[in-house]
């Protein structure tokens, strides 16, 4: 920390009692001067000699014939007053960057200016503040955060604005131009640990990473945090990046972590304040910046807070560009009144509609620039399938809730586009946790619910599993059970070109098919268990041997002929039947306990201050 010495004569100011300050001198005291609630007794010279407002109120004063010269609204208070007496008595005084704005307005009080004397106090301050505070990082923030106490004055004598002028320009500076010291909370590295053994120096300043500053700020006021960061961003010279970091450790600095902490009465406007000055500062680019779960953490305390809607709005929008980086843990966005379901599910279809109208303009610039046909829009935007896998499982998340609608499940499911899901693994998985929560679900329920699946898009586990789930309807089972024994025994390929059609059945009632098909379910079941068992004595054994691949080119003759005839009407391929769609017919299922290969559910980890990334 800088300092400045002045004077030299040793201190005589004594104290007695927390009242009363007097100068040990040979000479009496002839003059009382009141701040506050401290009375000193101090000789008029050595003040008038320096402070032209002193020899004013000493005139008036004896005009009036009054004993006491009180200054009731002295700035600083009895503190700052003591320095400038000491000064104006040539005692030796120290200034530093915790008392430095006090003795300066100070001083502007007394009208200690170069009219009244050559090399007077404010002269002397204004040369140590623009040649070493305003030059050193740490003790600008500090004379920043002392200035909120000694407004309006600090403001007037352009001290704040200074010391943000300051702090904002020193953030641009290139880290490899950085030789101070600064807060950073991180274990060390390596390079670090060899650096502070004394090695390289030049390793050290390769070393600082680009946000080196973020915490250090991170200790001032909302109010002044702000200035400071607007000034750094109308710079110009800063990464949106670190921008966003800054913000986010801003936030957690500050935000409590309980919901009721967030909504107490006691802080409830301090941290709705907080919040609408973050959002107000988020990068002006909307892509770059802060992380999908940071927007989201703060769309939810928006929430909580009762931010208005148009910061909410803005966080949507911000939120739907970056879908596709976000966890499932990220969007269980707690539901308010007068919503009764636990989550607050329209908010999540309100991004994603975001998400599907940006994807939709992407895909038009490129169809439209490069002539690129549907299959490489897919190829080229892999975002689409992580948003997928997103929604399908935080459909599994919500699926428990006993108050979550039909109509709002499918809604959801059917907001993003058929190939973003290649595998209905996870929409199986959402679709059976679904059905074990809403036992009382009517069977047209079931049917739209199946009919949002996919058979042919199951892998082999979950096929297994829905054929053995007793809660989905008859038909889904039959039906998945004859495209596993068709994969099974014909390969992909025979399955793909199949000339059955599964989105199309007859006119049979639902009665009459489950009374046909119920005979032989069981017989399916046992004929797919046999199926698996030898494509895993396939795999490892490493290659088939001649008479399993002859039984396996007749994989379809594996079904009795009772169970084809059944598959015979539900996938005749009449022209009358053409406009009979049946939506379980295209039905697929997965277990709640069925592990997804390569659809693992993402999970948030918690931000800790002193466990935060560097952006280098």
């Amino acid at each position: 920390m800088k300092f400045m010495k002045l004077g030299s004569k040793p201190d005589a100011f004594q104290a007695d009692g927390k009242c009363i300050r007097y100068v040990t001198s040979d000479l009496a005291t002839d003059v009382t001067i009141n701040i506050g609630q401290v009375k000193f007794y101090l000789h008029k010279f050595p003040l008038l000699s320096k402070s032209n407002r002193m020899q004013k109120l000493v005139l008036k004063a004896s005009e009036e014939k009054c004993d006491e010269i009180n200054m009731v609204d002295f700035p600083g208070g009895p503190k700052s007053f003591e320095i400038c007496a000491k000064f104006c008595y040539g005692m030796i005084v120290t200034l530093n960057a915790y008392n430095i704005v006090a003795a300066r307005c100070a001083a502007e009080y007394l009208e200690m200016t170069e009219d009244v004397d050559r090399g007077n106090l404010i002269f002397k301050i204004e040369v140590f503040l623009n040649s070493s505070i305003f030059r050193s990082w740490k003790d600008s923030i500090i004379v920043l955060q002392t200035t909120k106490s000694l407004l309006p004055s600090s403001e007037n004598l352009k001290i704040v604005g200074r010391c943000i002028d300051s702090i904002a320009s020193t953030t641009s500076v290139d880290p490899a131009n950085i030789t101070w010291s600064y807060t950073y909370n991180r274990k060390l590295s390596a390079q670090d640990e060899i650096v502070d053994n004394g090695m390289k120096f030049r390793e050290k300043i390769e070393s600082v990473p680009k946000d080196w500053w973020v915490e250090d700020i991170c200790e001032l006021d909302i109010d002044l945090y702000k200035r400071v960061m607007t000034a750094v961003k109308s710079k110009g010279r800063m990464d949106g990046a670190v921008i966003g970091e800054a913000l986010k450790t801003y936030a957690i600095r500050w935000l409590p972590d309980s919901v009721d902490a967030l909504v107490s009465d006691v802080h409830s406007w301090r941290n709705k304040l907080l919040v609408e000055t973050i959002v107000c500062l988020l990068p002006s680019d909307k892509g770059v910046g802060c992380s999908c779960s940071f927007l989201l953490k703060l769309l939810k305390v928006a929430i909580l807070v009762g931010l208005d809607d148009s910061a909410k709005e803005d966080l949507v929008k911000r939120i739907s560009l970056k879908l596709h980086e976000a966890f499932v843990k990220d969007l269980l966005i707690p539901a308010r009144s007068p919503q009764t379901t636990l989550y607050d599910v329209e908010m999540v279809q309100s991004i994603v509609n975001q998400y599907m109208m940006h994807e939709k303009r992407s895909q038009d610039l490129n169809v439209e620039k490069n002539k690129m046909g549907c299959t490489d829009f897919i190829l080229g935007h892999g975002s689409l399938l992580s948003v997928g896998k997103l929604i399908d499982g935080y459909l599994e998340e919500i699926a428990c809730d006993p108050n979550l609608s039909v109509a709002s499940f499918i809604d959801l499911s059917q907001s993003i586009p058929e190939f973003a899901r290649p595998v209905h693994d996870g929409l199986y998985k959402a679709i059976a946790m679904y059905l074990k929560e809403h036992p009382s679900l009517m069977k047209a329920e079931k049917k739209k619910m199946c009919g949002l699946m996919d058979v042919k898009k199951f892998t082999m586990d979950a096929s297994m599993h829905a054929a053995q789930n007793e809660r989905l309807p008859l038909r889904v089972v039959v039906q998945v059970l004859f495209f596993e024994q068709v994969r099974a025994g014909a390969g992909v390929g025979s399955l793909n070109n199949n000339p059955l059609d599964t989105s199309h059945s007859t006119t049979n009632t639902d009665e009459e098919w489950e009374k046909t098909a119920a005979e032989d379910c069981n017989s399916l079941k046992k004929q797919m268990s046999q199926i698996k068992i030898k494509e895993d004595g396939f795999q490892k054994k490493g290659k088939l041997s001649k008479k399993n691949s002859k039984s396996s080119k007749s994989g379809m003759k594996l079904l009795p002929s009772r169970s084809r005839r059944i598959f015979d009407k539900l996938w005749v391929m009449g022209k009358g039947h053409a406009e009979n769609r049946s939506p379980e017919t295209s039905g697929s299922s997965q277990s709640p306990t069925l592990m997804v290969p390569g659809n693992a559910t993402k999970s948030s980890g918690s931000y800790s201050r002193h466990g935060r990334h560097s952006i280098s």
